[in-house]
């Protein structure tokens, strides 16, 4: 362990990386923690607390390095490029932020004390929806005409997607401290609220969690398909409690069972019109294959390549859908094969850490992991991860990953 490592951060650093998350339902005011972690970052760079040959700071390089870079290429050839050249630019605050977080939460024992504190705030955000569940107010105010909005408000459906992408902290905190019931009991406390803020890529990534948690609870095929029989069981009486109580979860299901009448109209209509924003996405890829539209030029390039009926086409604008709606398809059409690629070099080398890494730090980032992976799950719809929301909490997350692989036992230094 080398030196500049080895004095312990205080515990405010600590508290600062978790506040982005306490902050996040609250417009743009995450970004004050973001910001002020990523001066500390720079700081601490400076004054050598930070090297770069350590190889938590290694990580989170070459991680950034994949993300920034897609974005900075893309820029060459935008058909925005103010729009691509300032998000290549306010990226950059992930980076010394992500270097500031492997610093305040390398001591392995604020690990616990971490995760039950961003658990403690998803059951608080699943507390307030279940709340305005049952009287239509929550400290966001009223619910949405369609979903159950919570904390963030019916001008702000982000609930189920943050709910769902933070899960893993919750479940495995009650874990932690009831075994097996408590992430049973965990588990389906979340689900209404996500179920009903209407999500239907929440929906998937919960679901995936579960799966993924069911696994590393049996390790043996009988007994995971049991867990989930069990576990789809379960959910199966949610959604038919909230298909009889709720007429607003009722029409999210009638629209996704339209996919059934398998025609193109009705996968259309099923998917809320992504379809044809994926095939325009892809129409864009065609065109630009080499370094994409430009990050976050998206809307700009939509009109070209979108059919002439396309409901996303706002003529007045001139603009069209903000985002592909799809990882792959959203690294592909802005950033183009080279994106691609970086993006691809990037999971590689964040897999490559968790297959080096031990026991123990596999454990402390299994949290983050899972969030990561549900977040990322390609056979899904997703959020734009160049923009300033979801690339916020991606960025959160791969700092907490990094950070977690680094921590180090107090005796071991």
């Amino acid at each position: 362990m080398t030196p500049n490592l080895v004095d312990r951060a205080p515990p405010w650093a600590a508290l600062l990386v978790i506040a982005a998350i306490v902050l996040l339902p609250v417009g743009r005011a995450a970004e004050a923690p973001i910001a002020i972690g990523a001066i500390g970052g720079l700081a601490l760079l400076a004054r050598g607390r930070l090297r770069f040959g350590d190889a938590t700071v290694k990580l989170v390089l070459v991680l950034f390095g994949a993300y920034w870079l897609a974005a900075l290429l893309s820029g060459f050839g935008a058909v925005a490029p103010g729009k691509t050249w300032s998000t290549v630019a306010t990226t950059l605050r992930f980076l010394p932020f992500a270097l500031f977080a492997a610093w305040a939460l390398r001591d392995a024992a604020r690990w616990p004390a971490a995760v039950a504190a961003v658990a403690s705030v998803v059951v608080l955000w699943a507390l307030d929806a279940w709340v305005q569940m049952a009287t239509g107010y929550s400290l966001g105010g009223a619910a949405e005409a369609e979903r159950v909005s919570g904390i963030f408000g019916a001008g702000n459906l982000k609930l189920g997607p943050a709910l769902a992408t933070l899960a893993p902290f919750a479940l495995l905190a009650a874990r932690a401290r009831w075994r097996t019931r408590g992430l049973v009991f965990a588990y389906l406390f979340l689900a209404p609220p996500i179920l009903l803020a209407g999500s239907r890529a929440a929906w998937l990534s919960y679901a995936l969690v579960g799966a993924l948690l069911a696994w590393h609870e049996t390790r043996r095929p009988r007994r995971f398909l049991a867990v989930c029989a069990i576990f789809a069981l379960g959910l199966g009486a949610i959604g038919a409690l909230a298909l009889h109580d709720s007429a607003r979860f009722g029409a999210r299901i009638e629209r996704t069972l339209r996919v059934l009448q398998g025609t193109e109209a009705a996968v259309d209509e099923a998917s809320a019109g992504r379809l044809s924003i994926w095939r325009t996405a892809l129409a864009m890829s065609a065109a630009h294959p080499l370094t994409g539209v430009g990050a976050r030029g998206f809307r700009y390039a939509y009109p070209d390549y979108a059919a002439e009926d396309d409901r996303f086409v706002d003529t007045a604008s001139d603009t069209g859908a903000s985002h592909a709606h799809q990882i792959v398809l959203e690294v592909a059409s802005e950033t183009g094969l080279v994106g691609l690629l970086l993006w691809l070099a990037g999971a590689y080398a964040a897999l490559r850490a968790w297959r080096r890494a031990d026991a123990a730090a596999r454990e402390r980032a299994r949290a983050p992991a899972l969030a990561l992976v549900s977040m990322c799950f390609p056979l899904n719809t997703h959020l734009a991860f160049y923009s300033a929301w979801w690339g916020l909490l991606f960025w959160w997350l791969l700092a907490l990953y990094c950070a977690a692989l680094g921590a180090r036992e107090a005796d071991a230094r």
